[in-house]
């Protein structure tokens, strides 16, 4: 979910404070009462199934030495489908910094998901100031949380200071560093970190984050108590009862979830209440401080996704988690999440969001290979549980980024595997499971 300004969801709304309205939407300032968004798309279905082009497609591998482990990742990056403005820019970004602070066990991973006018500059911003932030922290591995609470807050604090514009525009984030047998996950916003486990005989989804928006009661409260007024567009519009402060769960919202508004107007309507800029929505409570989940990896956590919430809008955690466990390859469950969150973007609506996907593989470096030819890189995790791991892939001490960083180091074999192939995910059962909230 995005601002009403930013992101084309049901109806649109345009920001009265100043001169500015959502690409799609007519032009001018004020409320665009019953404007429906991207209206009269006239293509065939054949050309509405067509998927934008892809960014930043990259796959690698980062060591854990101390750890015995090997991290095998891809991302993806891809451009959403507005058709009223087809050369829209992607919002979204992401960044995969590999040895950060040249420690051969701490990784970086993180997606950012900008929404506004100047999301896209804000996305990219927050991308590259937030990891310099972490990175120039002498304190990160020994107190990653401080760390990160103080890198969010400085980043926002900067992005405020910038040339750029973030009165109405800013960017959600979601981070996860893997530092040793530890995952520290930060998330701003709605964007989403999950991760897969082994259970029971199958793969369940454990969320890594949680969204903050104003489904969740504590969030609701505590942006009410910044002044927030909560609405849905129904509720702003006099279709429904305003003073009737329910609106079920996100997976039942019918496209109009409740948003946040200031007192005595009509913007900014963000459906999120934590994002790093939007320094208009700050005075309703709309914050940078990030809800902070440290986590044990164990040998039943087979891999994790960090996703912005184009996938997570008609797809669940644990849809999606299943989706990665049916391939070998992260590359083809980037590719399949991409696809099947494009298509039932187009099976709700007439356009979709950007979207953006990491997907991490958790593997176990000392485990002896197998041989599996590149054609069967399609296979499931199940399908290969009692055959092992297969050969894996090497990119080593990289730093990754989209859309203008792109940098792809050449493939080098892993340090802790003299092989060069692609790895399955490594489906193995554990006894021990250690989570630890924080924030």
């Amino acid at each position: 979910m995005g601002c009403v300004h930013g992101k084309c969801w049901r109806r649109c709304y345009c920001c009265c404070c100043c001169d500015y309205s959502c690409s799609c939407c007519c032009s001018g300032s004020g409320l665009q009462a019953n404007n429906h968004c991207c209206g009269g798309d006239q293509r065939s279905p054949d050309q509405l199934l067509l998927r934008p082009p892809l960014a930043g497609d990259s796959v690698g591998t980062a060591p854990i030495p101390s750890a015995g482990l090997c991290l095998y990742y891809s991302t993806l990056s891809q451009r959403g489908h507005y058709p009223d403005s087809p050369d829209r820019e992607n919002q979204d970004c992401y960044i995969v910094r590999t040895n950060l602070q040249e420690h051969p066990d701490a990784h970086f991973f993180a997606v950012f998901d900008g929404h506004g006018q100047h999301g896209a500059r804000c996305a990219a911003f927050v991308r590259d100031r937030l990891v310099d932030a972490l990175s120039a922290d002498g304190a990160l591995l020994d107190d990653p949380i401080k760390a990160y609470r103080s890198a969010f807050l400085a980043t926002n604090s900067e992005l405020h200071e910038s040339e750029i514009d973030d009165t109405m525009s800013g960017t959600t984030a979601i981070a996860v560093l893997v530092c040793g047998a530890a995952m520290y996950v930060a998330n701003v916003g709605d964007s989403r970190a999950v991760a897969g486990v082994w259970r029971e005989g199958s793969v369940v989804a454990e969320d890594l984050s949680r969204d903050q928006t104003p489904f969740r009661k504590d969030e609701y409260e505590r942006v009410r108590r910044c002044g927030a007024r909560v609405l849905s567009v129904d509720q702003v519009e006099g279709v429904k009862d305003p003073d009737v402060q329910s609106w079920g769960d996100e997976e039942n919202d019918d496209g109009d979830p409740p948003r946040l508004w200031v007192p005595n107007g009509m913007y900014p309507g963000t459906a999120f209440t934590r994002s790093v800029g939007d320094s208009t929505a700050e005075s309703i409570g709309v914050i940078a401080e990030p809800e902070l989940l440290t986590l044990k990896i164990s040998s039943e956590h087979l891999f994790f996704i960090v996703a912005s919430d184009g996938v997570f809008e008609f797809l669940s955690s644990q849809a999606v988690v299943d989706m990665v466990a049916k391939f070998i390859d992260p590359q083809d469950a980037c590719s399949a999440i991409a696809a099947e969150s494009h298509r039932l973007w187009l099976e709700h609506e007439n356009r979709t969001d950007d979207i953006t996907i990491i997907v991490v593989h958790i593997k176990d470096s000392g485990t002896e290979t197998i041989d599996v030819p590149n054609q069967t890189s399609n296979r499931s995790s199940q399908e290969i549980l009692d055959k092992g791991n297969d050969e894996k892939t090497a990119l080593q001490g990289s730093d990754i980024c989209h859309p203008d960083k792109g940098k792809l180091p050449k493939m080098q074999p892993c340090p802790l595997d003299s092989s060069t192939e692609r790895s399955p995910a490594s489906v193995a059962p554990s006894p021990t499971h250690t989570m630890l909230r924080n924030g």
